[in-house]
């Protein structure tokens, strides 16, 4: 057999070898694992990510299986990356800060799309925005506007003084976000109560301990907090009597004075383009951090009525939703 025998065989064989493994393609069920710390509630961008999947084509239980999970905690969240990585899922999508560390501890492999961690780079999940340079990228959006939050409780309770800022010290992101914390209450002549909380248990043990002569507002900076006990912490702060900054529209709805943060919904869509690029080859590295540009504050003249408060039009009227 001469050597261009083998040469034309060798082609034949590897022009059969790609058809069959573009045959095979069509009838590839891609399996993605979604998880999220925070049970009493599910993160906005979930359907809206689901909902464009499905206009990409993407069928649940057909051609893609959506494997998602709510958990209790970080330890949970450990848990089930390390199950992921040993049944070898395709990608693995963490909505919040807490899952994106699990994800990024089991697997320098399998890509991993992050929906609303607080900062990408400075949490240590990528090289620079613009050439995040592993296995993970995706989406900036929680905690990243504290600052901008305590501004606004000035300017909605002009009374403003004291005010209660919960932590949790084993979130990576509490001293970062606190530098910003200290450095607007500084700037407002803000007397920052600060409280370490970290289980369900100091949290409840926490507002016990509160008097409503001592504190005249209340505002978790810490990610793990915004999302582990959120409905807990409304609860609580409502029957203190006292207004509660949230980041999240929904906790408005639930009983929080306002909100202040990104458009989380509108991320939904963005993870599926990324999720989509990713199944076809695009590698997480080539793909860059970005940020959601449109930011919604919402405010609660209901729950301003039942705290006794007059909100100033001039600030209401800014507001992209008034809950009447």
């Amino acid at each position: 057999m001469n050597k261009k025998t083998v040469v034309t065989i060798a082609l034949i064989l590897l022009l059969d070898y790609a058809h069959g493994d573009a045959a095979q393609q069509p009838n590839k069920v891609w399996r993605v694992g979604l998880s999220h710390v925070g049970l009493d509630h599910v993160p906005p961008s979930l359907q809206t990510l689901r909902q464009e999947l499905k206009k990409r084509g993407y069928e649940d239980g057909k051609n893609i299986q959506l494997d998602w999970r709510n958990l209790p905690d970080e330890d949970a969240a450990n848990a089930l990356a390390k199950e992921w990585v040993a049944s070898r899922v395709d990608l693995i999508v963490a909505f919040e800060g807490q899952t994106a560390r699990a994800a990024q501890a089991a697997t320098s492999q399998i890509p991993i799309v992050l929906v609303h961690v607080s900062d990408p780079v400075a949490d240590g999940f990528g090289k620079s925005m613009a050439h995040p340079g592993g296995n993970i990228t995706g989406f900036a959006g929680i905690g990243d506007t504290p600052g901008k939050r305590l501004e606004l409780f000035t300017e909605l309770v002009p009374k403003l003084r004291r005010v209660l800022i919960l932590i949790d010290p084993k979130d990576p992101a509490t001293t970062r976000i606190l530098a910003d914390i200290r450095a607007t209450g500084k700037g407002y002549k803000l007397r920052l109560i600060e409280r370490n909380v970290i289980t369900e248990a100091d949290v409840r043990k926490t507002f016990a301990a509160l008097k409503k002569s001592d504190i005249d507002g209340i505002m978790p900076i810490s990610p793990n907090l915004n999302v582990k006990f959120p409905s807990l912490m409304i609860r609580l702060a409502t029957e203190k009597g006292l207004p509660f900054a949230g980041y999240r529209k929904e906790w408005v709805e639930q009983g929080a004075l306002f909100s202040y943060a990104h458009d989380l919904a509108s991320v939904g869509p963005m993870a599926a383009g990324y999720i989509d690029r990713i199944l076809k080859g695009t590698k997480p590295a080539d793909l860059p951090f970005q940020e959601p540009s449109t930011f919604e504050f919402v405010v609660s003249l209901k729950v301003a009525k039942q705290l006794n408060l007059t909100l100033s039009p001039n600030v209401v009227v800014r507001a992209q939703k008034v809950i009447q």
